[in-house]
């Protein structure tokens, strides 16, 4: 009971206050880009606005706005209608709303483009080959086809394409923000983009047309919970019809192109259409973007890591006597420890929602395996010989505990917490997908905008972190193991 409230006062820490609006979004240059636009338009209005970006994808968004841990994100009409309400056709918008109102959701007027699913090619292929529509593929099975996860398993993507048009090609997955990227290098010849995709032009992609009409429109608007304040909605209501297919290209354009920061873009933007005649909101620098990161990066690892020992060395001590109750107990670990970090953390999603509190449970499963493994075995490698001995002096089984075994068994536990807190660290970046933050933001929101310097931003602290750990676990070593058990 106390590691769980323990785990509920420190997995929860960033929950917002009532009158700050929470704003959302995925990870790619767009969404990112029109979540800072929302987020500035209403600051500029006067709101209190936390900014959680980088959800990894339709599915996270979707529970965070459903279980209200954000208020708004940017989203698609094609994506609601086919992927969040499963609906087959062209629904038009007042049925998606009709159904959306029973999950407590609403959606707002169109931003004014449509942000359509595409086929891109590489323009030297496309003019070889002759490549002008989607069903031109069929008839060249030896292209190779790199395609973004979320749209090779989508029924209004990959799946339902090949159906539609009756391709059967094979196919290989490849996260967006490096698709663009494989093309031009020539890894892959045919990959899924956005039709407004500043990286069309950057890389002389050429659209195959979708000459069977298999795609809904992508009409970008705010989906929000219908909890959110009528303020707040009328003022997001002021971003309709503000931005063309053009505009938005541009806009993608100068991130991916130009290089140039998002909240300077999206300042840019509300400037230029007259919805902002102040100063654009300072967004943090990147000193302050690091400590906010570490801080909580160090969060989630050490919360983590002292319930996985609060839980691990107890039960350790209970199962290391029986052979038959610590293997079932490292054999459950173990099989924690098998099931792939990302896909743990999206198991939690149903159960814990997003955010901070599943990422600190999938970290305290994965630290427990080593932590009782250890345990188990520097308990069952003590000399029986000590036992006997410290039972012949009187002590009780407790007292043994407390005075001979641990003592004994500390260097060997303390190397299982050790290699927990270095195996946290390293999984810690995948909790970003959900959320979290971390040291895995700046990764993530890399890996989004094809940009190295904020991978290196994630990736260097990230491992300056875990060398600081090693370091320390050796002067606490040092410390209270004696030199001959080291």
């Amino acid at each position: 009971m106390r590691a769980f409230l323990l785990l509920l006062l420190l997995g929860n820490p960033a929950v917002a206050a009532d009158d700050t609006i929470v704003i959302g979004s995925k990870t790619f240059t767009e969404s990112y880009l029109l979540a800072e636009i929302m987020s500035q338009h209403l600051e500029n209005a006067g709101f209190t606005v936390e900014r959680r970006f980088g959800f990894g994808g339709t599915l996270v968004c979707y529970e965070a706005l459903v279980n209200g841990e954000i208020d708004v994100y940017p989203e698609y009409t094609g994506t609601i209608s086919r992927t969040i309400l499963g609906l087959d056709g062209k629904p038009d918008a007042a049925d998606i709303n009709a159904r959306l109102a029973g999950r407590g959701l609403q959606t707002l007027s169109p931003l004014g483009f449509n942000n359509t699913y595409a086929l891109a090619v590489a323009k030297p292929i496309a003019s070889a080959r002759r490549l002008e529509t989607i069903s031109d593929l069929a008839l060249h099975d030896d292209l190779v086809l790199g395609f973004s996860h979320e749209f090779r398993d989508r029924d209004d993507g990959w799946p339902g394409l090949a159906q539609a048009y009756g391709l059967d090609l094979a196919t290989r997955g490849i996260e967006h923000g490096l698709a663009y990227r494989a093309i031009a290098d020539g890894s892959i010849d045919v990959t899924d983009a956005y039709s407004t995709d500043g990286d069309i032009e950057r890389y002389e992609l050429v659209l195959l047309a979708d000459d069977r009409d298999f795609f809904p429109r992508y009409d970008a608007l705010p989906l929000a919970r219908r909890g959110l304040v009528s303020e707040a909605v009328k003022q997001l209501e002021r971003l309709a019809g503000r931005i063309d297919d053009a505009a938005m290209r541009r806009l993608n354009a100068r991130v991916v192109v130009d290089r140039q920061e998002i909240p300077t873009v999206a300042a840019g933007f509300l400037r230029d259409t007259g919805l902002a005649t102040a100063n654009p909101v300072t967004a943090d620098g990147p000193l302050q973007r690091l400590a906010r990161n570490t801080l909580r990066h160090i969060q989630l690892t050490l919360t983590a890591v002292v319930l996985a020992c609060l839980v691990g060395v107890p039960t350790g001590v209970l199962v290391h006597r029986s052979p038959a109750a610590s293997r079932a107990v490292l054999y459950v670990a173990g099989l924690l420890q098998t099931i792939p970090s990302i896909a743990l953390l999206a198991l939690m999603i149903p159960l814990f929602g997003v955010g901070v509190l599943p990422a600190v449970i999938a970290l305290f499963l994965y630290s427990l395996l080593p932590i009782l493994r250890n345990t188990v075995t520097a308990l069952n490698s003590i000399d029986p010989l000590l036992r006997r001995v410290a039972a012949g002096m009187g002590l009780t089984g407790a007292q043994q505990v407390r005075h001979v075994v641990l003592p004994l068994a500390s260097p060997n536990v303390l190397a299982g917490v050790r290699t927990a807190a270095v195996i946290s660290i390293g999984t810690a970046t995948l909790a970003a997908f959900i959320g979290a933050g971390g040291l895995g933001e700046p990764i993530v929101t890399g890996l989004a905008l094809n940009d190295t310097r904020l991978i290196l931003q994630g990736a260097i602290p990230a491992a300056l972190l875990a060398l600081l750990t090693e370091l320390l676990f050796e002067a606490i070593e040092r410390r209270l193991v004696p030199a001959h058990l080291r």
